[in-house]
């Protein structure tokens, strides 16, 4: 059997490492994603730590390594961080920025499913624009 170049951190359900990729959204879309995520009990990990940035525009998912690399989701950005200025294992203080955290790791899961994610946030933005056109 051929091997993909992925680590058990590449799983969901495994201990994160530090070469996670992050999944970006605007916050109000990432909340509405958060929401569904953990309404769908049924879904595969649930969701995984969330970071926010300090200003509130935006929030990051962590999900598994090598996502980046077919992400393509319009109104997102997923970047591999490679360990780059964060330390996932240490919950208390993300080191990125004045960034936070809207889900410690220890509270949850330890990454987010790519396509649950994914639907999570297609109904999310699929809500937001009902919401919007309510108005």
């Amino acid at each position: 059997m051929e091997s993909t170049g992925t680590n058990a951190a590449s799983e969901p359900g495994t201990a994160p490492g530090l070469d996670l990729d992050l999944v970006t959204v605007p916050t109000r879309q990432g909340l509405e994603a958060v929401d569904i995520i953990r309404r769908a009990a049924s879904q595969a990990g649930g969701v995984g730590p969330v970071l926010h940035d300090g200003s509130g525009d935006t929030l990051g998912f962590l999900v598994p390594p090598g996502t980046a690399d077919a992400w393509d989701l319009p109104g997102s950005a997923c970047t591999q961080t490679n360990g780059r200025g964060m330390r996932f294992g240490d919950a208390a203080s993300p080191t990125a920025g004045s960034t936070g955290w809207l889900l410690p790791p220890e509270a949850v899961g330890p990454v987010t499913d790519p396509a649950v994610l994914r639907a999570a946030l297609g109904e999310a933005a699929r809500l937001i624009e009902a919401a919007d056109n309510c108005r």
